[in-house]
């Protein structure tokens, strides 16, 4: 399982608010092309997001779900993308005053995505999800900007 840690200047409410937003995974997910619908009830247990992922040519249709929510500072989510597989993403919210510290952890969504995450999948994991942490950090501080 890869597993990324960053501390977000933005307080856990705001971080929180990106998450419930079903529009920026589009921007803040690296891979994610575009949300193409999303359930009213995002981020309730149970609730799905519709995405496209790929570049250019190679681009696939999918959902995201939502399998565990406490919000403001839990949030589990079951990220399809088959054939490839699916992938379980657990983000954690911890408040620092004004800052926040999340933690993502992604590994296999089901027993025959475990072929995929190997460790060398997780190192590139860890790259993609730096980034990823980085732009929900972009986003959180906008909407603390635009909050303030």
């Amino acid at each position: 399982m890869a597993t990324n840690v960053a501390t977000i200047s933005a307080p856990v409410d705001q971080v929180f608010a990106v998450l419930s937003d079903p529009g920026s995974y589009a921007y803040w997910v690296v891979g994610s092309d575009s949300i193409r619908d999303a359930d009213a009830s995002w981020p309730a247990v149970g609730a799905k997001l519709h995405h496209r992922i790929g570049t250019g040519p190679f681009k696939l249709n999918d959902n995201t779900e939502v399998l565990e929510v406490t919000a403001p500072v839990h949030l589990v989510l079951q990220a399809r993308a088959r054939p490839f597989g699916t992938a379980r993403v657990t983000l954690d919210l911890v408040a620092h005053g004004d800052h926040t510290e999340v933690t993502m952890g992604e590994g296999p969504g089901d027993a025959i995505s475990r072929v995929v995450f190997n460790p060398l999948a997780d190192r590139i994991l860890h790259r993609r999800n730096d980034e990823a942490l980085r732009r929900l950090g972009e986003l959180a501080r906008r909407r603390d900007a635009v909050a303030g």
